[in-house]
């Protein structure tokens, strides 16, 4: 009877997939029949240029969503990533990818004046999306404001169920996410000594199976700036996507991807790249060594740094300080759990709008502090941790709801990775930070207190590096071993 009933199952499951195709078949051929219908009306007006010489003047984005030849957006040479359309012509032909934000302009985009709504949502998901990720007895370092970027773009793609589950783990539905992306983004503040910049962009391949949506190119066009790629999806546009990954992660990230597999149809991308010196750069006396102590007992030699703050947060669990970087716009932010609490026990007690309000409203006092020099990178594939916070259609190729995005003609469209790389060095002088994420798309002020604290980061901890004028952390990890 199991075996019937499991049978019977598969049968509806088959079943609707062919509806599903059908549908899909349908909306391809009206995509394509309303467009060659016009162009019969169009094409008589053309033959008056051909006729006086004249080119047709301001032409247009053409040819996605059925218009001509699919996926070909752009008349030009083919541009290498990295390279100008001078120089262009050097190149291999069709193998490089096609730049095609010629034919895509950007609309207006009014920016919220007030974000202080949304930034508890955002703070909120990042330390869901940080508990999920944490790796015990690991360093772990993830960018919530990366992978936020990548898999907003990704849902302005999505329907549905689809859709209904992503904004739910997001914190924000699309209309909500795109605004305050957008305006994060144009306000970001920049100075001769402190910068945070986030680049984004779409690449597909112009294989014949696949057809782009253009109001999702343009959608990602104005509130993400994302440029746009057609490639062919060869070993030379996983060169040409990890150099434009590098380059916007300054160096930090030199790689991403490693293979681009012939299911592959696209692939969103965020680049992050911080640098910003200390607002009280350590002097040479205020360097020297000491012992980091790891939850196994293992003592480090390590080269420690002091210093004395003015920030102190403290909550049930933790201890720490708040040290800013020039500018005061961004600071690094360190919690060191109490003795006897485990970094996974207090990863565990966290909590976004707690986390918030702790950032919103620290105290005032002077905090003799010291914490290790130290450089990580990390490196992760997210699937199973957003599919734990309740993102689960999105993946599977049964289930997944990505028409708005585009089609392809060999089978539904889903998220097969979310590829996460970040990089982190803290020093006397400053801090140097960058992080990548990448969603592949395949078909089927102070006042002296009376009695100083002292937060000394001799052993595990939690830090996060904290947009001060939003109190979001873009970057948040665990330092468990310094070697």
């Amino acid at each position: 009877m199991r075996e019937i009933n499991e049978y019977t199952a598969e049968v509806f499951r088959r079943s609707e997939n062919r509806i599903k195709a059908r549908k899909r078949k349908r909306n391809r051929m009206l995509a394509i029949c309303i467009p060659l219908c016009l162009a019969l009306i169009v094409s008589c007006f053309a033959v008056l240029p051909a006729l006086t010489g004249k080119a047709p003047q301001g032409e247009e984005l053409s040819n996605v969503d059925g218009e001509g030849s699919k996926n070909d957006l752009h008349d030009g040479s083919d541009v290498p990533i990295g390279e100008t359309v001078d120089n262009a012509g050097n190149g291999t032909g069709s193998t490089h990818a096609k730049y095609l934000m010629a034919g895509i302009t950007p609309n207006y985009v009014s920016t919220l004046n007030n974000l202080s709504l949304q930034n508890a949502t955002v703070t909120d998901f990042a330390i869901r999306l940080f508990k999920a990720s944490e790796e015990n007895g690991e360093n772990t370092l993830i960018s919530p404001l990366s992978v936020l970027c990548a898999l907003a773009m990704t849902a302005n793609g999505a329907e549905e169920e689809t859709l209904q589950q992503m904004e739910a783990v997001l914190g924000m539905n699309t209309e909500q996410l795109n605004l305050y992306l957008y305006s994060y983004m144009k306000n970001l503040p920049e100075g001769e000594k402190y910068k945070l910049s986030l680049a984004n962009s779409i690449w597909f391949t112009n294989d014949e199976r696949f057809t782009v949506n253009r109001d999702f190119l343009q959608t990602n066009a104005d509130y993400y700036g994302a440029d746009i790629y057609g490639a062919p999806f060869n070993d030379q546009t996983l060169d040409d996507i990890n150099d434009w990954v590098k380059q916007n992660t300054d160096g930090m990230i030199p790689k991403i991807l490693d293979e681009i597999p012939s299911s592959a149809i696209m692939y969103l991308v965020n680049a992050l790249a911080f640098e910003a010196e200390w607002a009280d750069i350590y002097t040479e006396d205020q360097v020297g060594e000491g012992e980091f102590t790891k939850e196994d007992g293992t003592k480090q030699e390590v080269e420690f740094m002091r210093s004395t703050e003015s920030i102190y947060l403290e909550d049930e669990n933790a201890v720490g300080f708040k040290k800013y970087y020039k500018g005061g716009k961004y600071a690094f932010v360190a919690m060191l759990p109490n003795e006897g609490v485990s970094v996974s026990d207090y990863v565990a007690t966290l909590d976004g709008a707690a986390l918030n309000a702790l950032l919103s409203n620290p105290e005032h006092a002077t905090v003799y502090a010291s914490m290790p020099k130290f450089e990580t990178e990390y490196d992760t594939e997210m699937s199973d941790v957003l599919k734990s916070m309740g993102m689960t259609d999105a993946f599977d190729p049964s289930n997944a709801d990505f028409e708005g995005l585009g089609t392809s003609t060999d089978g539904n469209i889903f998220i097969s990775r979310v590829l996460h790389k970040t990089f982190i060095s803290v020093g006397e002088k400053g801090t140097k930070a960058g992080a990548a994420t990448v969603v592949q798309m395949d078909d089927e002020g102070f006042m002296e207190p009376y009695n100083p604290k002292q937060v000394h980061l001799d052993r595990p901890f939690v830090y996060m590096l904290v947009d001060c004028e939003n109190n979001i952390p873009f970057f948040i990890g665990t330092m468990m071993d310094v070697n």
